[in-house]
């Protein structure tokens, strides 16, 4: 009886044994399940923001922000953009080449006088054939009269470039400004929220954080894209001044040339 005591219970330690192994492996591939489970699911929320377009993500962020402060630095970049383009439009149509207007005018000068050059001039347009007509306006009062009519009318002109310049200027200073202010808002809140519920926890000042986060950010941007225009149009400006200045020489010399024949 013994005997057959113990083989029963050396047979009921295998069952149970086998029995814990076989749970053991089931545990281990329930667990690999759910591991793999967890990273498909995360590599496709990954591929979903990889398919999302730029325009989308970007849209999505905006609206994120909020309406108040993303929509007055929207305005800012629409505002300073327009303005942009409109000076862009208008350099680029008063840049003349400066060398072969000169020519036309001596030659005409030189030819039938200077009703001739001015005619030239009037068929021209840009700031330096304006400049050089009202030079050769001045011609019957002398020379000097010639070079104090282009002086006066270079600073007119030169105004007419730098024509609403300041405010593209003014939007980049405001944008980032806008989105520094929306950021200490949201801050604000999220410390408002902080204490209302009288505990420290993530999820309460995540999304404050997250608004202003965005608001600065956006801000930034739009300072960026406008300070790139700003820029081109400054240089344009630059280049279109020294080709009035020496052209100005120009027109002077001619006229004392002329005046000595």
């Amino acid at each position: 009886m013994k005997r057959v005591f113990s083989i029963l219970a050396i047979c009921t330690l295998m069952v149970l044994g086998n029995f814990n192994a076989h749970a053991s492996k089931t545990d281990v591939v329930s667990e690999n399940i759910i591991v793999n489970f967890v990273q498909d699911e995360e590599a496709a929320a990954a591929d979903t923001n990889e398919d999302k377009g730029f325009h989308q993500v970007l849209k999505e962020r905006f609206i994120e922000g909020g309406p108040t402060f993303m929509g007055i630095v929207l305005l800012c970049l629409i505002l300073g953009l327009a303005i942009a383009f409109e000076r862009i439009i208008y350099l680029n149509l008063a840049t003349t080449n400066t060398k072969k207007l000169a020519q036309k005018v001596e030659d005409a000068l030189n030819s039938g006088g200077v009703e001739a050059a001015k005619e030239v001039c009037r068929d021209t347009s840009g700031p330096v054939a304006s400049i050089y007509y009202q030079g050769l306006d001045r011609m019957d009062e002398g020379v000097e009269a010639s070079e104090k009519a282009v002086i006066a009318y270079g600073g007119v002109q030169m105004g007419q470039l730098e024509k609403n310049v300041s405010w593209v200027s003014l939007f980049i200073a405001l944008a980032p400004m806008l989105g520094f202010m929306g950021t200490v808002i949201g801050m604000i809140q999220a410390f408002d929220k902080i204490e209302a519920a009288g505990d420290m926890q993530p999820s309460l000042v995540a999304g404050g954080i997250k608004v202003a986060l965005l608001t600065t950010v956006f801000g930034l941007i739009v300072a960026i894209i406008l300070q790139i225009f700003y820029n081109y149009i400054i240089s344009k400006i630059d280049a279109i001044v020294n080709d009035m200045e020496d052209a100005s020489i120009t027109l002077i010399d001619m006229l004392v040339a002329h005046k000595n024949k």
